[in-house]
């Protein structure tokens, strides 16, 4: 007969908790903010929408698609709920063009359920990882010049001025049947995600939203600091930011 032995079983480290914060704002040229952006007190549902500033009524589109995710139950299977919300938000607002003419809006969202972050995106919002000091671009531009970049022909330097730089392939409203991107990311503890519109990537580089991100204390001092820095570039367009991080439990 064996002799017996006794198993302790091994402790699992304890999931972070997220905390985060928002902030949206009109710029120093646009006249009215089409941004809108959902935050999570819970932890669990953050977004950003960004209302097509050459259409109409491109404020009511970018509400119209965080109306939506917040009705996204925080317990639903993330990608596909992800993506049912924001084909939901198109269909609306496809439909509702029909009578306010042409609406639309590009769109990021972040759900985190066992630590594991799902992001979806239509356009040119985007997604940052901070882990460390190493940035992590997670979402890929729905973009003219994104695609001339994918097909070799330009170079990335090129796309910062590039007469078609704002010119989106995908957009919430804007066709009929609506394709969602989505990816999934294991998050450990001091991991920072930033989501944002494009009204912020135009005005700061790679290096200087790894150095905000780095450097801020907490979710709202980095929400308040991009913005302050895209504010002093020119903010030509509506700019909008979203920040979570994974503290320790």
């Amino acid at each position: 007969m064996s002799k017996a032995t006794t198993v302790i079983p091994q402790m699992m480290p304890a999931q972070p908790v997220f905390i985060g914060a928002g902030l949206t704002h009109v710029g120093v040229v646009r006249e009215r903010n089409e941004d809108s952006i959902l935050t999570d007190p819970t932890g669990v549902l953050w977004a950003v929408a960004d209302g097509m500033g050459g259409y109409s009524f491109g404020d009511v589109a970018s509400d119209m698609v965080i109306d939506a995710l917040s009705e996204v139950s925080d317990d639903a299977l993330a990608g596909p709920a992800l993506q049912g919300a924001l084909r939901a938000a198109n269909a609306r607002i496809h439909h509702e063009a029909h009578t306010r003419g042409s609406m639309g809006a590009t769109a990021v969202a972040l759900m985190i359920q066992n630590a594991i972050a799902t992001i979806a995106w239509v356009g040119d919002c985007r997604a940052y990882l901070l882990r460390g000091r190493a940035l992590r671009l997670l979402t890929h531009d729905h973009t003219v010049v994104q695609d001339m970049v994918d097909r070799a022909l330009i170079g990335p330097e090129e796309t910062h001025n590039h007469p078609e730089r704002h010119v989106v392939t995908r957009a919430v409203g804007h066709v009929a049947e609506l394709q969602v991107d989505t990816i999934a990311v294991p998050l450990v503890p001091g991991d920072r995600v930033m989501l944002c519109s494009d009204g912020l990537t135009g005005c700061l580089s790679d290096q200087e939203i790894t150095d905000h991100m780095a450097r801020a204390g907490s979710p709202k001092m980095l929400c308040t600091t991009l913005l302050t820095a895209s504010l002093e570039a020119g903010a030509a367009d509506n700019v909008s930011v979203v920040s979570v991080f994974a503290e320790r439990a």
